[in-house]
């Protein structure tokens, strides 16, 4: 079941804040994150932010989108804390908090699910026609053109004739479906 409620986004907060207080400010989470470099806050900023009570801003981060999951920071932390598992959470805050904070991130994973329901696979050259057309930005594919460009040419980005996927795979997205929009 999907709760969109405030109180079920305030428990998941507590939680999360209840994990993170035990925080010692070591910073080994940012030197063991490979995606620090890019993010906002790093790991150990995003935790003294969840200290403070800073919820909004760390709402608001895109430190937390750009985890990769990788668990180097659970692995590594001195005090074990479950922070790959606290990143994921706020994943989740924020979507029921703030779904359209970020629409592009939202059609990313939406067009993402549409190439894979219908391939059984994501099928990039798709994919990426299906989220560039979503944007309604005529300029975004120009964007990525040199990188597209590049990958063709190693041949790391194949072209493939379409293929439908299996009907089991239908029946589970539908599946999926139905028991997010159940009550």
């Amino acid at each position: 079941m999907k709760e969109n409620t405030p109180l079920a986004a305030a428990d998941l907060l507590s939680a999360i804040s209840d994990k993170v207080n035990a925080c010692i400010q070591c910073g080994t989470c940012s030197a063991s994150c490979p995606n620090a470099f890019a993010m906002d806050f790093s790991p150990r900023h995003l935790w003294r932010l969840l200290q403070a009570g800073e919820i909004q801003a760390v709402l608001t981060s895109r430190s937390f989108s750009l985890c990769s999951t990788c668990y180097y920071c659970t692995l590594r932390c001195p005090r074990g804390l479950p922070l790959t598992d606290i990143m994921s959470a706020l994943k989740q805050v924020s979507a029921r908090q703030l779904p359209m904070l970020d629409p592009s991130g939202v059609l990313f994973y939406q067009k993402f699910l549409e190439s894979v329901r219908r391939h059984g696979r994501v099928r990039e050259m798709e994919f990426m026609t299906l989220y560039f057309s979503a944007m309604k930005n005529p300029l975004l594919p120009f964007q990525f053109a040199s990188l597209g460009i590049r990958l063709i040419s190693r041949k790391k980005l194949p072209f493939q004739l379409p293929s439908r996927g299996s009907e089991r795979l239908n029946t589970l997205f539908r599946r999926v479906n139905e028991l997010e929009n159940a009550p």
